[in-house]
């Protein structure tokens, strides 16, 4: 940003970005208004009730991925711990159980042809091209998994380069939870953002942003109308298209279609007890993932801690399929795919059920989406918005450049950086 150094700041969307960005202006002694169209903070880290699940369960992001610096830095300051993710990870095919963690016999072929890799082409397009044949099926299968789940991305758009950068630099390795889940972060960046100052509004749905001599006319759904030297829109990039922003940036918002945007699924069974601990005579006390290729893919526990509680994962393309279940419909369909991988009545499960849901981020109005992805047209879409003029600027997780796209860590990052681009004009 060019001209005075703004005093005034409206920050619209009280997620991990745009609470980060609102605490670091606050401590600066800058008036910070923070427009949340939620009824809590948060946004796409959703912690439930723990009188559901026995604990502050998670309906949205739960896990902390590789060295996640900015994360590490905000627990450290507030007393809040991380808890290495413990447990065994087990495949379920038509042989059964297994633990077969043997890497794919062309692994190291696959690294080198990534290591090559010149010009960006996407993963859909790269395998056809590096590992078409019959005696590549497996790695074929174990790629086009692991970039459709783990980063909800559509193989035929997402950026090969990107992928890389992640895996060849250890990617999301290294997972831990919050102790107290992400809400517990989120509570503490609230009362922060407060205790210096911010006020925060909830039920207040933006749905446009002006500019008059020089200033940022934010009007919300409810008739409220607030103006600040400088507004920050953290909105995840689907929602952004609800909010009515100036003609002249409206060709450059329009380049966010060219940011991948992936939809994640997650059904939460909470039973009476770890009914899972004996099945096939197998010691199953240890068990965290459950891989599959079942309906519901993913499924993983609480462990160390002995919650009896699975959590199932669709995410990506394969959320499709499932785009006109209700959440009841999607329970049962979490229901009858554990009954399935672990060869029990589906009537038993029924009976030993406690609690459930299933959250659907790309139906979540305030979402419209899960998580970010790089597409070959990534990096060109967030230099068009990085380049917004002031009195609008953008954060967020989507708009982050580094390997942890589309994780906390990259909101927190984004939200930080924006915030001293500020004080810093």
């Amino acid at each position: 940003m060019s001209g005075p150094q703004p005093e005034r700041v409206i920050v619209v969307g009280a997620g991990a970005a745009g609470l980060m960005a609102a605490r670091e202006l606050a401590r600066a002694g800058r008036r910070v208004t923070i427009l949340e169209a939620r009824d809590r903070c948060g946004g796409r880290i959703d912690s439930l009730s723990p009188s559901e699940f026995g604990y502050r369960a998670e309906g949205g992001a739960e896990f902390v991925h590789g060295e996640a610096p900015v994360t590490r830095a905000v627990l450290r300051e507030a007393g809040l711990s991380l808890l290495p993710v413990q447990g065994a990870r087990w495949t379920v095919d038509q042989r059964g159980f297994s633990q077969d963690d043997a890497p794919d016999p062309h692994s190291g072929r696959f690294r080198q042809a990534l290591a090559e890799l010149k010009t960006d082409v996407t993963v859909a397009d790269f395998l056809k091209r590096h590992f078409a044949g019959p005696e590549y099926a497996p790695l074929r299968q174990s790629v086009l998994r692991t970039v459709e789940s783990y980063d909800a991305a559509d193989p035929a758009r997402a950026s090969m380069l990107a992928i890389r950068e992640e895996w060849l630099n250890g990617g999301r390795s290294g997972q831990a939870r919050v102790a107290g889940g992400y809400g517990a972060l989120i509570d503490v960046l609230a009362e922060d953002c407060r205790k210096h100052g911010a006020s925060i509004h909830l039920a207040a749905a933006v749905d446009a942003i002006e500019t008059r001599q020089g200033q940022a006319l934010v009007r919300c759904v409810n008739g409220d109308s607030h103006t600040g030297d400088a507004a920050v829109v953290t909105v995840p990039l689907p929602a952004m298209r609800a909010i009515a922003l100036p003609p002249e940036m409206r060709e450059m918002v329009a380049a966010a279609a060219d940011i991948g945007i992936g939809n994640v699924i997650k059904i939460l069974l909470r039973f009476k007890t770890r009914w899972w601990i004996g099945t096939e005579g197998r010691e199953l006390s240890d068990l965290l993932f459950v891989i599959s290729d079942r309906a519901i893919p993913v499924w993983w526990t609480q462990h160390p801690d002995d919650h009896p509680v699975f959590t199932g994962w669709i995410a990506g393309p394969r959320t499709e399929a499932m785009a006109g279940l209700d959440e009841s419909e999607l329970i049962e369909a979490g229901l009858a795919s554990l009954a399935d991988i672990f060869a029990r009545p589906r009537e038993q499960l029924m009976r030993d059920l406690v609690a459930a849901r299933a959250i659907n981020w790309g139906k979540d109005p305030f979402a419209r989406g899960a998580y970010s992805y790089a597409t070959l047209e990534t990096r060109a879409a967030q230099s068009a918005l990085a380049a917004s003029p002031a009195p609008i600027l953008f954060s967020g997780e989507a708009l982050y450049r580094g390997p942890e796209m589309g994780t906390v860590e990259a909101a927190l990052a984004s939200g930080l950086a924006t915030a001293r681009a500020i004080l810093a004009s």
